[in-house]
This record gives C-alpha cells, sequence and structure tokens, in this order.
C-alpha cells in the first residue's frame, strides 16, 4: 500500500485525501493545523463560487453533502461604473449550469470529520520546513497543499508565468444576512460590479453555518477609494458601515439593496492582499522533492472566482495521475508532468484573471462588453467563460478572434 503525505486542508488537500481513500489502496495522512470544530467556529477564510464543471467533480466523488441546501445561482450580472456613481453599462448572462458557494468553514470541517470516518489520517500539526526532509523520507510522496505560510517557499517563482510581482488589489470579505436581490431579476445570482481604476465589489450567494447568506468581496486598487481596510481590527459591524458608505459613493445601483443586511457572525469577515504568481512545482528539502498543488503553485487574484475550481481541477488531475502511476515511483519527471496537465487547464483561468486585473480593460474587451448589453449571447458566452475557462481561449484573448465573432453576432442578429 502507497503511503502519501498531504499538507493542508483545503479545497485541494482534502478533495485528494477523500478521493484516494475511496478509491482504495493508499494510506493517506493528511496534515492540519485546525480541528473541525476551530474551522467551523473560526473566521471566514475565502469567498467562493463552485461552477458547474467543479460541482460535478465532487458530485461524481460523491462528495456534494450541501447541495441539497445550498442556493443555486444560475448566471452572472457585470456592472460597470464611473467615478460620481454614474452606471456606465449592465448586462447578465446565464451559465449552462448553476452554480454553487459553500462557506468553507463549512465544507472543510464537514469533509476533514468525514475523511477520519473514512479510515484516512488526520495529523493535527502545523508543518515547519525544517520537518518536511525527515516526514518525506517516510512516504511514497508528499503533497503541500497549503496556499499559505513558509512551506509556499520552497517552490520557485515561474517568472516566465507570473506576470505580476506585487499585490494589485486589496482584498475585504464580509458574510451577511439580509442582502435584497436584485430587482429586475431576483432570483439567486453574482453580481459584479466595477469601477475601472478604482475596483471591484462582488456579491454571490451562498451557505454558512447559521443558513443562506451573501459573501461580499471588495478589490480596491491599492491606495485608492474603495481601499478603506487597511486597518482590518475593525468589527464586522463597522465593516458593513464602511461598504455601505463606498456602495454610496461609488455602486449607489446597490446600495439601497443593502439596507436589511447585518453580518452573518463575529467572524464574517477578511482581509489581505498578495501578488499573483505561478510557481514551479517540484520542491526541494535536502534529498527529498515534495509536489505542490493548487494555490501552492498557482495563485490567481480572486478576482474571477476561479481558485476553489482550481483546487478541484487539480485534485481531480494529481488524483488520476497517482492512480495511474501504479507502483513506479513519484519521481521528479512525473511531478513535473502532472502539474502541466494542471496547467493545461489552469493557464486559462489565469488568464482571465489577469486580464481581468490589468491597468485597463483592453478595447476589445470593451467592445464585447458593449455587445452583451445589447446581445444575450454575447452576455452568456462570457459567463460560460468562467465556468470553463479553456472556452475562451477561442474568442476572448485575441483582439481578431473577438472582432470577428462579434461581427458574426451581429450579421446574425440582422438576418
Amino acid at each position: 500500500m502507497r503511503k502519501i503525505l498531504i499538507i493542508g486542508a483545503g479545497q485541494a488537500g482534502l478533495q485528494l485525501a477523500l478521493t484516494l481513500v475511496d478509491h482504495g489502496g493508499y494510506d493517506v495522512t493528511l496534515m492540519t493545523a485546525q480541528t473541525p470544530e476551530e474551522i467551523r467556529g473560526g473566521r471566514i477564510t475565502s469567498t467562493q463560487c463552485m461552477f458547474h464543471p467543479a460541482l460535478q467533480i465532487e458530485r461524481d466523488a460523491g462528495l456534494n453533502d450541501w447541495e441539497d441546501k445550498t442556493p443555486w445561482m444560475e448566471g452572472q450580472r457585470v456592472t460597470l461604473g464611473a467615478p460620481g456613481g454614474q452606471k456606465i453599462l449592465d448586462f447578465y448572462g446565464i451559465w449552462d449550469a448553476p452554480s454553487q458557494s459553500v462557506d468553507q468553514r463549512v465544507k472543510m470541517a464537514g469533509w476533514l470529520e468525514r475523511l477520519e470516518r473514512s479510515g484516512g489520517k488526520v495529523v493535527l500539526h502545523p508543518v515547519a520546513t525544517s520537518e518536511l526532509e525527515s516526514l518525506a523520507a517516510m512516504y511514497d510522496l508528499v503533497i503541500v497543499a497549503a496556499g499559505k505560510g513558509p512551506l509556499v517557499e520552497l517552490f520557485e517563482r515561474d517568472d516566465a508565468r507570473s506576470p505580476y510581482d506585487h499585490p494589485r488589489r486589496s482584498l475585504a470579505a464580509i458574510y451577511l444576512h439580509g442582502v435584497a436581490p436584485w430587482p429586475a431579476r431576483p432570483v439567486p445570482q453574482v453580481r459584479i460590479n466595477a469601477v475601472p481604476g478604482v475596483g471591484e465589489m462582488f456579491l454571490m450567494p451562498a451557505l454558512t453555518n447559521s443558513g443562506t447568506c451573501d459573501a461580499v468581496l471588495i478589490e480596491a486598487v491599492p491606495g485608492g477609494p474603495l481601499d478603506a481596510f487597511t486597518d482590518r481590527r475593525i468589527t464586522p459591524d463597522e465593516h458593513l458601515t464602511r461598504l455601505r458608505a463606498l456602495l454610496s459613493e461609488w455602486m449607489p445601483w446597490e446600495y439601497d439593496l443593502f439596507a436589511q443586511a447585518e453580518p452573518t457572525d463575529a467572524k464574517a469577515t477578511l482581509y489581505g492582499s498578495y501578488a499573483p504568481s505561478v510557481r514551479r512545482p517540484v520542491g526541494r528539502v535536502g534529498a527529498q522533492k515534495v509536489l505542490g498543488m493548487a494555490d501552492v503553485v498557482v495563485l490567481n487574484d480572486p478576482a474571477a472566482g476561479q481558485g476553489a475550481n482550481n483546487a478541484a481541477h487539480c485534485a481531480k488531475i494529481y488524483r488520476d495521475a497517482i492512480v495511474a502511476r501504479g507502483d513506479l515511483p513519484f519521481d521528479e519527471r512525473w511531478m513535473h508532468e502532472t502539474f502541466e496537465r494542471y496547467w493545461d487547464y489552469a493557464q486559462w483561468s489565469t488568464a482571465l484573471t489577469n486580464a481581468l486585473i490589468s491597468d485597463g480593460l483592453p478595447e476589445h474587451v470593451q467592445q464585447i462588453f458593449g455587445a452583451a448589453t445589447q446581445d444575450d449571447e454575447v452576455a452568456s458566452r462570457f459567463a460560460r467563460g468562467y465556468s470553463v475557462p479553456p472556452s475562451l481561449a477561442e474568442w476572448f484573448f485575441d483582439p481578431a478572434a473577438a472582432g470577428a465573432y462579434l461581427a458574426s453576432r451581429q450579421a446574425a442578429q440582422r438576418v
């Protein structure tokens, strides 16, 4: 029986551990710093929208434990504004299949308990870099899935795949009860509000410990007017007060919808910033080599909502590669090949995210957005790109391809 050690109890690490245990033939140990109770009662760790392909991966593995309790989102609304609270454009795209969002405090606590029940070993111990060489010698494969902390520094930054070397946004998230739905289409949906050069606000219905809620994320251009949470030592109520003030000035079409909002709990806020980066997948600790996964090796800004989806895809790809390896060694060549199979997918979610946080929207993207206000098919094709980022390669990133597509849609509408 092959021995696998996974460090980190997030979407990727727990999904991989659970699917390996369920497959059989693997002695799986997962190391994490928190108990399920500590995770469940702790601070929020993310905002996340799991699109249909990632949800299907969970469903196929029997990991969709909260599916019947979580709101189903049908699509995404994009609203662009200008200084002074002026709305420039607004369009709504429907995905091919609905999406969901589960508070990771709920999900990871539940999955960790499930892993223990299923026969996986859970070791409650934060892993230091100095311990990793001796640990790695005890296992056939060690995978680092803890996307934050000193272990990430074991993996060299890939400058060719990392265009940004500093944070592009300051992040401030809060979970709220009582936000009103969009009046013109009062169904669960992701609301994306952006003021170019200033920042964005994202809202998505979610399931948390106390029931359904809305997860709200401010992405502020550092030092700009939305960057209002730099002190970070504020209560959720104060966070909400500042959020309302920002909406009143910069996104007034949202302001009244927050009139009855209140924080879900005392730990319903999160702040941070980081530089998006791609890292090389093999880390070296003395004579031993370890494999990085998910956020450890591909860390995107949350602007396109790809983090949890990337993690789900990465865990599926790694699991399949481990099973296909049989009794052969998990050597460095295999590690690189396995990561590259993941990068075949993740390069497109990375490209989408980096395009959205660049300095100003490219002209052809502005043309796409303008066309989306007049053509529901353009709006929905753009929305589907969030769900299936590789589909954007056919048209979104290349000005000529985008122009040809928009011309074909104009011709179709004239018929």
